[in-house]
């Protein structure tokens, strides 16, 4: 089976693509996967570390030709403020939550929670749910190696145990519960 081997960035190549593959966000942070594009092209992603796909990037074939890589829709949150100031105050808490979060000129876009959506309803923002491509901030602690980002939390919560946890911790997790800590 023919290989992709390489990530052509978006804006960052003109070939014309031999297929494509639709891919959510999950589906998007690979590094080895057996794929089949739309137009039947079937091979092999293997990448030496795993990659944030963003649509507009293309996976270039051992022999050279390049499949593009399509966001899919999905079911997303958008986020609206009042005005500027109020979307970046809603942009603080989805951060301090560490929620991956997509920054349009005037909204957020987060994966649908209902629990995330009553926290920013409660601060004055409005809500639409929407089915769209998402491709949210690769954040600060992506990987400097890929230029345009990947998502990573900011600390792992697997390496703490549930002491420390408690300490240092006032935040969502990725399951949706939120909870707050008195610091010491």
């Amino acid at each position: 089976m023919i290989r992709a081997t390489r990530v052509q960035g978006r804006h960052h190549w003109n070939d014309a693509a031999a297929d494509s593959v639709v891919l959510d966000f999950d589906d998007r942070h690979r590094r080895r996967m057996a794929m089949t594009g739309t137009r039947g092209l079937e091979f092999l992603l293997d990448l030496e570390q795993a990659v944030a796909l963003r649509g507009g990037d293309a996976l270039v074939l051992e022999d050279g030709r390049l499949i593009e890589v399509v966001a899919a829709p999905e079911p997303l949150t958008e986020i609206r403020g009042s005005d500027p100031q109020h979307l970046v105050r809603i942009a603080w808490h989805l951060g301090n939550r560490h929620l991956p979060t997509q920054i349009m000129a005037k909204a957020l876009r987060i994966r649908r929670d209902h629990v995330i959506e009553a926290m920013v309803k409660g601060l004055g923002a409005r809500v639409i749910e929407i089915e769209a491509p998402f491709d949210p901030e690769g954040g600060a602690y992506a990987d400097a190696g890929h230029a345009h980002g990947q998502s990573h939390a900011a600390h792992d919560h697997h390496h703490h145990d549930d002491r420390h946890h408690a300490r240092h911790c006032d935040h969502a997790h990725h399951d949706g519960h939120f909870h707050a800590h008195d610091h010491e």
